[in-house]
């Protein structure tokens, strides 16, 4: 068995998450109107900061014993590998100017969107920002679709018109995919209201990066979904840095699920190093989403190896910061668990491994070989109604 990366973790702190005031979160409970600690204790990882981090943080590690079943560790472990690969591919082709405009890569924080996944239900609805490759891959969009959009041909799963800032896939709930800072979180409330009206049970996880609380729309959002006790899921995938600035040096508040508690909507930290923590963080807010009790707040504390798009040599930070995180690699800490406990053996996660290569090399010849979007496309999906009459002379 070969060595594994993954380090010891000290034991997580009993104290669960702080108040502003240094007091842990508390949650009303709906039915019985008793008031109680917001979340279990968990271990959670401090953003990352300018200058390194303090070794003594707790590193994303396997169980002494599997909390989840052989099928979901090994679902894990292939959909987080196709997402590594994907977009350590799109990141070579972007070098190669195959792909142009903007591209976000998500390498380091799979297990933001993995977790997510196995916890929730078919028929949910999932939102985010620009950072978009790896969602529509977690939920079964086809590679080749995806590769076909960053290569902006007529294939792809936003026909060529949205690159990578703009997936969609309606049909796999995927609901983008969006370019502008913030702009996902009022769509995210708006997307679980039409949940809640249609009475199908089903949530809206929505997702923004660590920048996007600063937004005025969050604030907003935040009021109607407590008020109106929308099924929604609100991450901050707090990698940070917001683009080059780290969260130290934009909020006072730095540790940012704190912010919902001036709604009273239950909130909490999550190490999203760890898959396992991930899922049942999830698991607890769609529990609360499905029964009536409205949103929820997560943080979860990831980071990104890479800088925030390919054109950021991301000199903010040291070459020290990024391998300690390298060091709390979820993918590595899922094969752990895998090897460890006799899941798999060796050869046949190399057979999963050549098996996501070939795929995500299909992809690469099915997006060269695709046409570009004709120009008559200019004036398509631009409007529902497909005869209307004002679109051009």
């Amino acid at each position: 068995m070969a060595e594994s990366k993954v380090k010891d973790a000290p034991k997580a702190s009993a104290n669960g998450s702080k108040s502003a005031k240094g007091q842990p979160s508390k949650v009303v409970d709906a039915k019985t109107g008793v008031e109680t600690a917001a979340q279990p204790a968990v271990e959670v990882l401090p953003a990352a900061h300018a200058g390194g981090n303090n070794s003594e943080e707790p590193l994303a590690t396997s169980p002494d014993q599997p909390e989840f079943s052989k099928e979901v560790y090994m679902a894990w472990y292939e959909q987080m590998q196709l997402m590594r690969k994907f977009e350590e591919k799109a990141g070579q082709l972007y070098g190669q100017q195959k792909i142009k405009g903007f591209c976000h890569l998500y390498i380091g924080q799979e297990a933001c969107v993995a977790g997510a996944v196995s916890a929730l239900e078919k028929g949910d609805k999932y939102i985010t920002a620009y950072r978009d490759h790896a969602h529509p891959l977690a939920l079964g969009t086809s590679p080749n679709a995806i590769m076909a959009e960053l290569f902006a041909k007529a294939t792809g799963c936003s026909k060529g018109k949205g690159g990578s800032m703009h997936m969609f896939d309606k049909e796999v709930g995927f609901m983008g995919g969006h370019g502008i800072v913030g702009a996902q979180i009022p769509m995210g409330a708006g997307i679980a209201f039409a949940e809640k009206y249609n009475k199908t049970g089903k949530l809206c996880i929505c997702y923004m990066g660590d920048g996007a609380v600063r937004q005025g729309a969050l604030h907003e959002a935040f009021n109607m979904a407590m008020l109106w006790k929308l099924p929604v899921i609100f991450v901050v995938e707090n990698n940070g840095y917001a683009m080059g600035t780290s969260v130290q040096r934009t909020s006072n508040v730095t540790d940012l699920h704190i912010i919902a508690e001036g709604y009273q909507m239950p909130n909490e930290p999550v190490n999203a190093m760890n898959v396992e923590d991930v899922h049942k963080a999830v698991a607890r807010a769609a529990e609360r989403a499905r029964s009536g009790e409205g949103p929820t707040f997560l943080e979860f504390k990831t980071y990104r190896y890479k800088g925030h798009s390919m054109s950021d040599p991301a000199k903010y930070r040291t070459k020290e910061e990024v391998e300690e995180y390298r060091h709390r690699d979820t993918i590595e800490s899922v094969r752990h668990t895998i090897l460890t406990h006799n899941m798999a053996t060796e050869d046949e996660l190399t057979a999963i491994d050549e098996r996501i290569k070939g795929r995500v090399q299909e992809s690469v010849e099915f997006a060269e070989n695709s046409p570009y979007p004709d120009a008559s496309e200019l004036y398509h999906d631009v409007y529902v109604q497909s005869d209307y009459p004002y679109i051009h002379d």
